[in-house]
């Protein structure tokens, strides 16, 4: 199963402030809109899905770290400790909450960013020795994860890395990279022969003019991740190797429901590296239009109207595909358990 936990708010307001103030201003908000949509409650519906599948392995995305420190603190480099939500510790424990199903084989950090936060809305007040009317640090660490089933799958040499290619943004005008990467791990299952299972988050933002970190050029349309899919199908890439290989993740990229122009990049990289789909294309699990998540908030079924979620193998004559299906379009307990839909595969290999 591969499932984007959704990080909890929309970082665009930070991302294009123009000063330090507004995005002072803009993390008080976000961290507000994290509040709003209350993990805790949404980890028990992503836990209900996870446990009627029962994949034997998980990859996640945007499994998220809130922390908070006092803001007389410099948030550069982050150093807050004060856990705020700790998805992967709570969506584990809905998981095992009646009995042990499942474990984390690799908890990978990536994007880790730290800043004063404006929590009153009030530019005037602050806390004690704070600047910008601040009120607290916030801190962001996004985290690519792989859970395992306990006691039906074996696994060694987990691990995890980061891509060359990155999107830099420029929050108050500071240049910021934007670290994605992917996890992995060698697997056996009983009655099956070992396989490489890989799990990725490529590039989300890479849909206008930005920062490459690799070349220092204004770049936009797909390219970013594209050059992140060429790194895990590229020479000792993450997504090769001797052992067949199943990629999944979060790829921000297809063929078939290319919603900007550049989207297929990434895509067409891994079709051409002889990766192949074994996973469902209808229903769409992507993704709600709405940063509250909330069955009062903006988001509705028919968001969901284009394909970005993937199940992929290079070795299609071992690795088939019994059955897929999409998970978690129906909301609970009040919430949509993510902005995006699950996705669920079940494969053979001999």
């Amino acid at each position: 199963m591969t499932r984007n936990l959704y990080l909890g708010a929309d970082l665009t307001p930070g991302v294009n402030a123009k000063n330090l103030q507004q995005l002072v201003d803009a993390a008080g908000k976000i961290i507000h809109q994290v509040d709003q949509n209350k993990f805790q409650v949404r980890a028990k519906g992503l836990a209900a899905e996870i446990l009627k599948k029962q994949p034997d392995l998980v990859g996640l995305q945007e499994a998220s770290l809130w922390r908070t420190q006092p803001c007389a603190k410099s948030p550069i480099p982050p150093s807050a400790t004060h856990v705020r939500y700790d998805y992967v510790k709570l969506l584990l424990g809905q998981l095992n909450k009646n009995a042990k199903n499942y474990r984390a084989v690799i908890v990978e950090p990536e994007f880790d960013f730290e800043i004063w936060a404006n929590t009153d809305g009030n530019e005037a007040t602050h806390g004690p020795g704070c600047p910008y009317g601040s009120e607290t640090n916030v801190r962001l660490t996004m985290n690519d994860v792989i859970l395992a089933r306990i006691g039906h799958v074996t696994t060694t040499a987990a691990k995890g890395g980061h891509f060359k290619t990155l999107l830099q943004e420029k929050p108050a005008g500071v240049p910021v990279n934007v670290t994605r990467g992917w996890t992995q791990v060698d697997a056996k299952v009983a009655g099956a022969g070992k396989f490489r299972f890989v799990n990725t988050h490529l590039e989300s933002f890479d849909n206008r003019a930005s920062n490459h970190t690799n070349q220092g050029t204004d770049v936009g349309n797909g390219q970013v991740r594209e050059a992140q899919a060429k790194e895990l199908v590229g020479k000792n890439g993450a997504a090769t190797g001797k052992l067949p290989v199943i990629l999944l993740g979060d790829l921000n990229s297809d063929k078939k429901t290319e919603v900007k122009p550049g989207d297929a990049r990434a895509y067409k990289v891994l079709l051409k590296a002889g990766f192949v789909e074994r996973s469902a294309g209808k229903p769409l699990s992507c993704c709600l239009k709405g940063d509250v998540l909330t069955t009062s908030g903006p988001g509705k079924l028919s968001d969901f109207d284009h394909k970005v979620d993937h199940v992929m193998t290079n070795r299609p004559k071992q690795v088939t595909l019994v059955s897929s299906a999409v998970t978690g379009r129906k909301p609970v307990n009040g919430f949509w358990d993510s902005d995006h839909a699950g996705l669920f595969s079940e494969l053979t290999l001999p």
